[in-house]
């Protein structure tokens, strides 16, 4: 199977392209709601990192990525420069870009709009297998959540750029870094 989301209106485009020419599994992405923002697709079927730092790793899968590149603009403006990496695959999973992740920093972070299961978890078993490295999930709580914008929903699922920002300076034990970046 696999399993696609899209970070922006232009990975969609090509991931329909994708979906259309497999003809020997299933195959699904998930249709993110919301404005486009347009980046260049990179090429193939495989995750992409689109900023290089040192320590942490933020691990976006789909839309959530836009919240990594904002969060690592957050942290970067505090001293610290963030990898953030595009995941854009689920199933199958890109094993070289994760364990090049897990290798290269202390600490790996996955940001998703899914639940407990998801994208993180299909990590989590990779490096349980992989890798010895410090991993946090950032997932939508296992409730409901109301009704509203995009924006809305990230803020009260604790998913919007600040709060990752926070959960690195958290990682990294600089607590009042991650209360000042929260307020």
């Amino acid at each position: 199977m696999v399993v696609m989301a899209p970070a922006d209106e232009a990975e969609l485009f090509h991931m329909v392209s994708i979906a259309a020419s497999i003809n020997d599994r299933p195959c699904c992405f998930r249709y993110p709601r919301g404005n486009g923002v347009g980046v260049q697709l990179p090429p193939g079927n495989k995750g992409t990192a689109l900023e290089v730092g040192k320590r942490v790793a933020l691990l976006g899968y789909g839309t959530a990525v836009q919240s990594c590149l904002a969060a690592a603009a957050l942290v970067e403006a505090r001293g610290l420069r963030l990898t953030v990496a595009d995941a854009r695959f689920c199933k199958p999973l890109d094993h070289a870009l994760i364990r090049g992740l897990a290798k290269s920093h202390e600490v790996l972070i996955t940001v998703e709009e899914g639940s407990i299961g998801g994208f993180g978890s299909h990590v989590a078993q990779f490096m349980a297998l992989d890798g010895n490295l410090k991993w946090r999930p950032m997932v939508l709580p296992d409730q409901y959540i109301e009704h509203g914008s995009p924006a809305d929903q990230l803020a009260e699922a604790g998913l919007t750029p600040a709060h990752v920002a926070a959960t690195v300076f958290n990682i990294l034990g600089r607590t009042r870094e991650a209360l000042e970046v929260i307020s």
